[in-house]
């Protein structure tokens, strides 16, 4: 049944980080230096892979594609930033669902792109002689927008269906964004389909991806084991090094949040 009609929150509040005004200060600034450096860091890797012809190849398009990353934290931090110094903490119902969705389409596109730098460092360390016929720069781009397109088509169906729920208070949300979990809790009606729903679509896709990318370390190591030179396991292992850490910590972030017993969001994404 559509109630969307009885709303009356016009706007939400997002607590972020309830504190004192001086640790909000200092968390507005702590926040702002990771803010710049992040969109420097990101900024000057896609400038670097567009100007130099050399870093045209599957691995450093990848790469490049991490602009994401600018593109993702824009989406909430510039608002944490501005709700550290405001008394209100508001935003607009409209602002909040569009925040929703970019958020996290873009953190969906995260987890599809890791599993295929993946499986590029597989195809580059398993198969050296097959990787140059294998992994084109024109299958590596389709890849790569297949990606993006499949991972913004996740969200348009979760969205319409929490949009459609009614809101009539209250309105603040334990959160630094716009999060499925709190937004369903703070519906007048229940909603048990949907709260049965998210946490399935998240599961999948964060465990899909996540094993794939296990599945294709396991034959890497495997293979760079069987490497005679030290130098060679070296090359392999630094290689695929930084790539693992992005990983640790971007799938580890998702399981303590929207996964673990203790996350406290059942109906995260």
């Amino acid at each position: 049944m559509n109630m969307s009609g009885v709303n009356t929150v016009t706007e939400f509040t997002l607590l972020s980080f309830p504190c004192s005004r001086e640790v909000q200060v200092l968390l507005f600034m702590l926040f702002s230096v990771t803010y710049i450096l992040t969109l420097m860091g990101n900024g000057a890797i896609v400038c670097a892979v567009m100007l130099d012809c050399r870093l045209h190849t599957p691995m450093y398009i990848l790469l490049a594609n991490f602009f994401l990353e600018i593109c993702y934290i824009n989406t909430t931090v510039p608002n944490m930033l501005s709700n550290f110094l405001s008394e209100t903490k508001t935003l607009s119902f409209t602002a909040c669902f569009l925040q929703f969705y970019f958020f996290f389409s873009m953190g969906t596109t995260e987890t599809f792109l890791l599993p295929l730098m993946a499986f590029d460092r597989y195809l580059a360390i398993c198969r050296p002689l097959h990787y140059l016929t294998i992994m084109t720069n024109h299958l590596c781009m389709n890849s790569v927008a297949i990606c993006w397109v499949t991972a913004f088509l996740c969200y348009p169906l979760p969205l319409y269906c929490i949009i459609q729920l009614p809101f009539c208070g209250p309105n603040t949300i334990d959160h630094f964004v716009c999060d499925p979990g709190p937004l369903l809790a703070l519906s007048c009606i229940p909603a048990p389909g949907i709260e049965l729903s998210c946490p399935i679509l998240s599961s999948l896709i964060i465990f899909i991806t996540f094993f794939f990318i296990i599945g294709s370390y396991t034959l890497v190591l495997r293979a760079v084991l069987q490497f005679p030179s030290a130098a060679g396991k070296r090359k392999a292992f630094s290689t695929c090094g930084s790539h693992l850490v992005v990983v640790s910590l971007f799938y580890g972030t998702l399981m303590v949040m929207y996964i673990s017993p203790t996350s406290g969001n059942p109906a995260g994404i």
